[in-house]
């Protein structure tokens, strides 16, 4: 199995004068705090995760100054493809040879839900970047190893297709990636629209990944559904919106609803293309001045600005680093138990907190893309409409399926 590994070395002179707690604890195992990166490198979701996501955590590492306790924070890197078995076979091999503490990754549900069934058997601590299934923290909920950090889809339900009923959009057809996250977008973005008095009038699974959407879209257009909900993302969501231009869908009236899109999807679309789509994001490089000043220093790195999955795996690699240092440990089950007690305030978090069932709950933003007049420079695409409080965004616990969590309520 190939993978990258960085390791990154500082002096102690350059570590955190805060990071001898964990030396004193005497809790880092193995002489090394390790976190390997399970992402899709090369596929659908690479332009928003990918070599992207690694250098946003290795900001992180950078900003702790490298070490923990006197001892070396290392990175490792692989590429799940998009395919389960390659990603839990990578998972096991590092929690069994090679002492990995920490694995992010996972943008995609299918390949997420595996690594936070094996990282809790092999007690790991997992974080999922990037896979949207809230299931995660529902029927697969594993509170004491696993959080769910960036998204999941009743926080992508709750902005955009809420928002888009609430205008008088009630009728819609979706169009689904054809695997576990596409079905609970869908489920959760219909579920929205029927609760807020508008009505789904028909469905299309689609084979993920997809090149050619022309025979779904001609189905969507048939329906006459004032909007074509999109529960796909990355490549597939470009490839839809772009041939919904070309078949002038959305000139003849009908609406596309993009429920999860990405910056580096409209990069790739161009503003022509992607302009007045709604959309929901956990993370705008141009919110405030935090945002901008870590963006500027990502963009310097990586020749971009941020994806929202990309500033979140920078944010949940600091906050986990973080709680190594006050908890004095490595032990996974610390670790998270201490990420709970802790607010989560970064480049990419406003008012966050982890929860019982390992949901991080945080801020998210109702936006919309600029046209080509309004966007003053590259990268220039949001205009944000409202802040969606986590409370309101997320589903609460109380509503969810994680028992466990239920019960430490």
């Amino acid at each position: 199995m190939k993978f990258l590994k960085t390791v990154l070395l500082a002096g102690a002179a350059t570590a955190l004068a805060g990071a001898a707690s964990a030396q004193d604890g005497g809790g880092i195992s193995n002489d090394a705090v390790k976190i390997g990166m399970i992402l899709d490198m090369s596929g659908a979701y690479s332009s928003l995760d990918g070599q992207g996501s690694v250098a946003a955590v290795q900001m992180a590492i950078d900003e702790m100054g490298g070490t923990l306790g006197g001892k070396p924070i290392e990175l490792l890197s692989a590429d799940h493809q998009n395919k389960s078995d390659i990603g839990t076979s990578i998972a096991r091999q590092w929690a069994d040879q090679d002492n990995v503490d920490l694995i992010l990754g996972g943008a995609n549900s299918g390949v997420g839900i595996a690594l936070q069934g094996i990282t809790a058997e092999k007690n790991v601590a997992y974080i999922n970047n990037g896979g949207a299934s809230n299931a995660l923290t529902n029927e697969n909920c594993a509170p004491e190893t696993a959080l769910h950090w960036t998204y999941d889809t009743d926080a992508l339900a709750n902005g955009t297709a809420v928002a888009m009923v609430k205008e008088g959009n009630k009728s819609w057809y979706f169009i689904t990636a054809d695997y576990t996250f596409g079905h609970n977008l869908e489920k959760t973005a219909a579920n929205a629209v029927k609760a807020n008095g508008g009505e789904v009038v028909g469905q299309v699974a689609a084979p993920f990944p997809t090149a050619d959407f022309s025979s779904f879209l001609l189905q969507a257009q048939g329906s006459g559904a004032q909007v074509i909900g999109l529960a796909n993302a990355g490549t597939d969501t470009q490839n839809s919106v772009k041939q919904a231009q070309e078949f002038g869908i959305v000139q003849s009236g009908q609406k596309l609803a993009s429920l999860l899109l990405f910056i580096t999807d409209v990069d790739a679309l161009g503003l022509d293309a992607a302009q007045g789509l709604t959309l929901t994001t956990g993370f705008y490089w141009d919110f405030d001045a935090k945002a901008r000043e870590w963006s500027a220093k990502y963009e310097e790195k990586t020749g971009s600005k941020p994806s929202m999955v990309q500033a979140g795996m920078y944010s949940s690699a600091l906050q986990y680093l973080k709680a190594v240092d006050a908890a004095g440990t490595d032990d996974p089950k610390k670790v998270i138990a201490q990420l709970k007690t802790m607010p989560i305030e970064d480049a990419f978090a406003r008012n966050g907190k982890v929860r019982a069932d390992g949901l991080m709950v945080h801020d998210m933003y109702l936006a919309q893309v600029k046209t080509p007049g309004e966007s003053k420079e590259k990268w220039d695409y949001y205009k944000i409409i409202r802040t969606i409080p986590g409370d309101q965004a997320f589903q609460s616990i109380e509503d969810g399926l994680c028992e466990v969590a239920k019960k430490a309520q």
